[in-house]
C-alpha cells in the first residue's frame, strides 16, 4: 500500500505545491498570446483589447471585465487591427447585461463614434456596485460586448483558486491515514505515550 501511495501521491503532491505556490505558470493573463487573451474582442472581424484602470485603489492593477471596486474607472480600448483607425468607433456603457441598448435611462457613459489614427479610445466612468455591457461599434461592422463585473464575487475563480489547496489537504489526509494505519507508525505512537 505505501508503495501506491509513494507512486500516486509524490507526484500529487509536487503537482499541486507546484499549481499552489507558481500560479503564474498554471494560468496568466500576461503571458498568453493575443487571440487567447480574454481582453480580446472582435468587432467586424478586426480585433479590438480593454483594459480598465482604478488609479485611487491600486495605481499600477490593470483589469479588464471583473473590476474589483466601485468608482471611476478608466477605460482604454486599443484597436490592435490598424484597419479600425481610419472607420468611426465609439464606445457605449450600460447599465445591466439583457437591457434594451437603446434606453438612454440605463446608459452610464457614452463616447460617440469618431476615427482615432493612434488606435486608442480613452474614457472615464463612474461604475457602481452591478453588471454593465460595455459595446464597441464601428461604422459599417458588427459591434462587440463585453460584460463587466464591478465588485462582483466570481465564484468560478474563487473555486479554481481553492483546487489547490484543497488537493494538498486531500493528499496529506490521505498519506495521513494510510501512516495511521502502518504497524511502524501505531508501535511508535504508543512509545511516545508510554514516554
Amino acid at each position: 500500500m505505501m508503495k501506491l501511495i509513494t507512486r500516486v501521491g509524490v507526484p500529487l503532491l509536487i503537482l499541486t505545491i507546484t499549481t499552489v505556490f507558481s500560479p503564474g505558470l498554471v494560468a496568466a493573463h500576461g503571458n498568453v498570446s493575443i487571440e487567447e487573451d480574454i481582453c480580446v474582442r472582435k468587432v467586424g472581424g478586426n480585433m479590438v483589447h480593454l483594459s480598465a484602470y482604478q488609479p485611487q485603489i491600486e495605481p499600477k492593477a490593470e483589469y479588464c471585465t471583473d473590476i474589483p471596486d466601485v468608482g471611476d474607472t478608466f477605460l482604454v480600448v486599443d484597436l490592435v487591427d490598424p484597419g479600425l483607425r481610419t472607420l468611426p468607433v465609439g464606445v457605449k456603457i450600460i447599465r445591466g447585461v439583457n437591457e434594451n441598448e437603446q434606453d438612454e435611462a440605463k446608459t452610464v457613459a457614452y463616447w460617440k463614434p469618431v476615427s482615432h489614427p493612434d488606435g486608442i479610445l480613452r474614457g472615464e466612468a463612474r461604475l457602481e456596485k452591478g453588471l454593465y455591457k460595455l459595446i464597441i461599434t464601428a461604422e459599417g461592422l458588427s459591434p462587440s460586448a463585453y460584460l463587466l463585473r464591478v465588485q462582483q464575487v466570481d465564484y468560478s475563480k474563487l473555486g479554481r483558486s481553492a483546487l489547490g489547496p484543497l488537493a494538498l489537504l486531500l493528499v496529506l489526509g490521505v498519506v495521513g491515514y494510510e501512516l495511521s494505519k502502518s504497524s511502524r507508525m501505531r508501535n511508535w505512537w504508543a512509545s511516545r505515550r508510554r514516554s
